[in-house]
């Protein structure tokens, strides 16, 4: 839960500046929650307009609880229905409007269905985005999806269908792309995301292929487990060779 300090017996203005969150204590809040969320990520989504931080008369971004909170409903739907960043606009405003709605979900009918059926899978049908989709949510042309495919920095798991985690991905090339990082730099990313994958993959694998049905359930959570290292390790080695501690 958020807990914000309380003005004092000051005037309301200090009670207000009192109240008000840096961009780094935001950071240490969100993190409880959302261990991998950086500082580039959250002004990333202010550049997308879902927040709107106060600023400073120096420029310095300044968080409401009311931002905080709003940050994090988007951070979730993110994590847990896998929305594009449009979606989850669309629905924030409609609730602005105090227009009751329900949360968005992505939904690709399975061969055989009809689109407006209930897919009957074990798999959460929010799993999978189809190409318009991935374009509209990351505000890009056939061309540059075509060029990142080129160097293997999205892929469709088959044709014309995504991994809902290819508008994260779509959203971060995006985003290094305006410090002039090009895809074709990206490569040795890849390389090594793909390595570090393999490396889960393999030491999971004999639960997988385990009789025990509840083995193989504790496969998935092994694997997120092991994934959340590799990254955390991926992000401390970085840091490392740059000689710099991220937020």
């Amino acid at each position: 839960m958020l807990h914000t300090p309380s003005g004092g017996a000051g005037d309301g203005a200090a009670a207000t500046d009192t109240a008000l969150m840096s961009i780094g204590t935001v950071l240490n809040v969100l993190r409880e929650e959302f261990p991998e969320v950086t500082i580039s990520k959250i002004r990333f989504l202010e550049s997308e307009g879902l927040i709107e931080p106060q600023r400073t008369p120096s420029g310095y971004r300044k968080f409401s609880a009311g931002d905080v909170e709003r940050l994090g409903h988007v951070l979730r739907m993110q994590r847990d229905h896998y929305l594009p960043l449009k979606v989850i606009r669309e629905h924030l405003e409609a609730m602005e409007r105090g227009e009751a709605v329900p949360l968005p979900v992505l939904v690709r009918p399975r061969d055989g269905e009809e689109a407006g059926q209930e897919p009957v899978s074990e798999v959460p049908a929010v799993a999978r985005i189809g190409r318009a989709q991935l374009l509209a949510a990351a505000d890009i042309g056939e061309r540059e999806l075509a060029e990142w495919e080129s160097y293997g920095l999205l892929t469709p798991v088959e044709d014309g269908v995504y991994d809902a985690e290819a508008v994260t991905v779509a959203e971060l090339i995006t985003e290094l792309g305006r410090f002039g990082i090009e895809p074709r730099h990206l490569r040795v990313m890849k390389a090594a995301a793909d390595r570090e994958a393999g490396l889960v993959d393999q030491l999971v694998a004999p639960l997988r292929r385990h009789r025990n049905p509840q083995t193989r359930a504790h496969a998935e959570a092994r694997t997120k487990e092991l994934a959340g290292l590799t990254v955390k390790l991926h992000t401390a080695l970085v840091q490392t060779a740059l000689g710099v501690r991220l937020p």
